[in-house]
């Protein structure tokens, strides 16, 4: 039966261990059942499925997790973090612990060894200062994904689900939305957390396409395009890509492109759909 979440029994472990926090890999445990039923409820997790969380911590959320899934995979930088895991996880026979830096680990590898390559469902307390890595990494290397539920700063999440014209909206909006579909599911205050982290958190699900929503004949050029769009946010999308250095693209040949498709020479990239963005990189 899972225990921690409590906060007296998570202050109890972490006093056993005499753990101290580790402020370089963003280190803040929830302690509320209610935000965890929340993230596994919303995560919709069965005994079919293979999970991969990433940053257990000291095991809170991976029970939780081992109780509805059929199996667990959690992979973990911090080695002091390891003996306590071992005594948390002890009960569940279905949880596999890897001690390394989920950015260097091959996690298509990992899904073919414990799910047959089959799509896993991610769920995560993210650390916030890797949060974009993370996702950009599992969504450009194509790992197979049903979905992926994280805890992460509020001000992240809203900006994976914002559309154009606001000012949140920027390249991981564009790339999130292009690979899979935002929802923001629960806000979580600072008071959840031990410590409790300087802002607020939220939990997003992120649902993978089978296929993406628009079609472009270059999928990198177009991400490519999309970040020199908003490298520079004031100046104009023509001047972004004239001074970006893209093999190829020259302050005429977005000017030109942006007249074929209706658009003003002095647009920013923040007023771009996503659609807009695959016909530009497929005229350029």
């Amino acid at each position: 039966m899972a225990y921690l979440g409590i906060p007296q029994n998570t202050i109890a472990v972490l006093q056993k261990y005499h753990f101290n926090f580790q402020k370089k890999f963003g280190q803040n445990f929830l302690i509320d059942t209610t935000v965890l039923d929340r993230i596994i409820s919303s995560a919709e997790i069965t005994k079919e499925d293979c999970v991969l969380e990433i940053g257990p911590g000291i095991g809170t959320m991976t029970q939780y997790l081992a109780e509805r899934a059929g199996s667990v995979v959690a992979v973990e930088i911090d080695k002091a973090l390891l003996p306590i895991l071992e005594e948390t996880l002890q009960d569940y026979d279905n949880v596999t612990v890897i001690n390394d830096d989920i950015l260097k680990v091959d996690i298509n590898r990992l899904v073919e060894e414990k799910n047959g390559g089959r799509p896993i469902k991610v769920v995560a307390n993210l650390p916030y200062y890797i949060t974009t890595p993370i996702i950009m990494g599992l969504f450009e290397s194509r790992v197979p994904l049903k979905s992926i539920t994280i805890m992460v700063q509020k001000e992240v999440a809203d900006r994976m689900q914002v559309g154009p014209g606001t000012k949140d909206y920027g390249a991981l909006s564009l790339a999130v939305q292009y690979y899979a579909k935002p929802e923001i599911v629960a806000n979580v205050p600072p008071n959840c957390f031990i410590p409790r982290p300087n802002v607020g958190s939220a939990v997003i699900r992120l649902t993978r396409y089978e296929e993406p929503p628009v079609k472009v004949k270059d999928e990198k050029k177009m991400f490519s395009l999309i970040r020199a769009s908003f490298n520079q946010r004031r100046k104009t999308l023509v001047n972004g890509l004239g001074n970006a250095g893209l093999p190829g693209i020259t302050k005429e040949s977005a000017s030109a492109a942006l007249e074929q498709m209706g658009l003003s020479p002095t647009v920013r990239g923040e007023a771009l759909t996503l659609e807009q963005f695959a016909q530009l990189s497929d005229l350029i």
